[in-house]
């Protein structure tokens, strides 16, 4: 897995979860404690409104947790939004920026999810950097350079001394129940793990990258068997703790 030591398995919860949710987090946690999914990391990214009380959960387990975006400045008059200095004070360890579902439902750039990027790395949070391409865009025969530009737009060079996670979600196959095929997601693999060699030469050819997009237990293992996948970003699926762990096993 290019160097990479340990696959990681981020859940993304979205917009769901409300108090009753903890339940799925603490039977996650108590099972890793216990063995569960012992060959990976894994880090779950529940609402801003559970951070805290999950972060508490999981204080005594391997298990991570992970804020769904950050704005870039630590505070201020910005009604509404986050910092990464408040997800790292209310028990984060990481954070996803650049998810398409912000850049489309809140015109998020390539440049927005670098500034948030560089904001994660500022307070301490490792950075997953979200990256796709449409529909369009692949049947254009552009996905690649579509991937380039984005991994060179949107990857700080302070990344070079600090962890980064890149995750590369098709856009079209996100919440569609569809992926790529295994072929198009290795050559896709490998020309983000290129791209972002060259512009962070000491930490690019080991940091993790994730796929996503409409991950589920019966197409975990194929992905995860592809060389430069060093884990995956999954959603719906990870709101069932039974149907994440089955996930995350496939490395075990």
């Amino acid at each position: 897995m290019s160097g990479v030591s340990r696959p990681l398995i981020v859940a993304n919860w979205k917009m769901n979860g409300l108090k009753t949710a903890l339940e799925e987090i603490s039977t996650m946690s108590t099972a890793v404690r216990d063995g569960a999914a012992s060959a990976c990391d894994l880090v779950v990214c529940p609402p801003a409104t559970l951070i805290a009380a999950a972060a508490g959960i999981c204080a005594r387990s391997p298990v991570a947790i992970g804020g769904q975006s950050c704005h870039d400045r630590p505070c201020g008059a910005h009604t509404g939004d986050i910092s990464a200095e408040m997800l790292k004070d209310a028990g984060a360890a990481f954070v996803i920026v650049g998810h398409s579902e912000r850049r489309v439902d809140h015109g998020e750039t390539d440049a927005t999810t670098r500034a948030k990027a560089q904001a994660a790395i500022r307070a301490g949070l490792i950075p997953i950097i979200c990256i796709g391409e449409t529909r369009a865009e692949r049947d254009d025969g552009r996905a690649l350079a579509v991937l380039d530009r984005q991994v060179a737009n949107s990857v700080p060079s302070q990344a070079d001394f600090a962890e980064v996670v890149v995750a590369y979600e098709p856009i079209w196959a996100i919440g569609a129940g569809m992926t790529p095929s295994l072929p198009e997601v290795t050559v896709a693999l490998a020309s983000i793990r290129a791209a972002l060699s060259q512009i962070l030469p000491r930490r690019g050819p080991i940091a993790r990258i994730l796929y996503g997009g409409s991950v589920t237990p019966s197409d975990a293992a194929g992905l995860a068997a592809i060389e430069d996948v060093n884990g995956l970003l999954v959603g719906g699926a990870s709101l069932v703790c039974s149907e994440f762990l089955a996930i995350a096993t496939v490395y075990d």
